[in-house]
């Protein structure tokens, strides 16, 4: 899934009809996976509780569709919560972060933290996300889309970069897919996400969610 398109041009293209029919494919998804879910969400909670002790559940600020704050959730799988958005503007970077966030600017994750027995299995399998269908249930998040922004990051988003808030983050989206996570220069997410908001379609969806489950066996 590699990006072919010109990441020069940022024109997003209007949203369609698809839009209320994605919505309605989030809410049912969502509500069957919590559903069927649930024993195993409690089951990861109690060991959670009595291996690692609390919190089980990591809060974290995001910023959602039209610059709206929520609160994303997902079973804790670190010692202790991350502080990335130390060194951020407006202090080592106000100069330099007039007109958006550099393409070159790489977020890097705390040091101090390490990633527990517990929450590597948790990661492998990818259940520490299973909270997060209660994002999308609500609304706050869809099960394809931009990766949920840090609102520090957001706060100095230009123009073009703030295209990507049109529509709703995603648990996974284009950019995930392709192996653009966190430590990943700003720019290349960027182009990747405009690149969907472009070109997204059920079917276009439906890649996304296969690549992103089987990755691994397709490398």
């Amino acid at each position: 899934m590699e990006l072919r398109e010109d990441t020069r041009t940022y024109t997003v293209r209007r949203i369609t009809a698809y839009s209320g029919v994605k919505r309605g494919i989030d809410m049912m998804v969502s509500l069957l996976v919590l559903l069927l879910s649930a024993p195993v969400i409690l089951i990861i909670y109690m060991i959670l509780r009595k291996k690692e002790g609390t919190p089980c559940l990591l809060r974290e600020e995001r910023v959602g569709k039209d610059n709206r704050i929520f609160t994303m959730w997902s079973f804790r799988t670190t010692t202790v919560p991350s502080r990335v958005i130390r060194g951020f503007p407006p202090y080592a970077f106000a100069n330099s972060w007039t007109e958006g966030v550099p393409d070159s600017f790489i977020r890097q994750a705390d040091t101090g933290i390490r990633v527990t027995k517990i929450g590597a299995f948790l990661y492998k399998y990818k259940l520490d996300k299973l909270p997060q269908f209660m994002n999308i249930l609500k609304g706050d998040m869809s099960l394809v889309g931009p990766q949920p922004e840090i609102p520090e990051l957001a706060d100095y988003y230009n123009v073009v970069q703030q295209k990507r808030l049109q529509i709703r983050p995603g648990m996974t989206g284009y950019a995930q897919a392709n192996g653009l996570v966190t430590e990943e220069k700003h720019g290349r997410k960027i182009a990747y996400d405009l690149y969907y908001l472009r070109n997204y379609s059920f079917w276009f969806d439906i890649k996304i969610i296969w690549y992103s489950l089987f990755r691994r066996a397709l490398n």
